[in-house]
């Protein structure tokens, strides 16, 4: 399965990044492709295009705040919790999308 995402909290420094990592660990155990985009303090850094976007299987937002961008995703299959879902529970998370993707 392919998933693209966001990572953003609230500060934008420590949950956006350990977000994306434990989906990254997670989705990679499961034997699944993902790229995840953050958007912290720094600028958006691993941008994803509308291509991979398109591509996807399913898409998780895993933010606490509004982010830029969003209406990428519109027309695809997303899941939205926070950051702190993201970092407790991923493996449950990407179980869950597989659910919802169909896959």
């Amino acid at each position: 399965m392919k998933i693209v995402g966001v990572t953003a909290c609230t500060i934008g420094i420590a949950h956006t990044y350990l977000a994306q990592q434990k989906l990254e660990d997670a989705a990679k155990a499961a034997g699944d492709e993902i790229k995840i985009e953050t958007q912290g303090t720094i600028g958006v850094e691993n941008a994803l295009t509308q291509e991979e976007i398109d591509n996807a299987d399913i898409a998780i937002l895993a933010v606490d705040v509004k982010i830029s961008g969003e209406e990428r995703f519109k027309n695809h299959k997303v899941v939205k919790v926070s950051t702190e879902v993201a970092i407790k529970s991923p493996k449950k998370l990407i179980a869950k999308m597989h659910e919802i993707a169909g896959k």
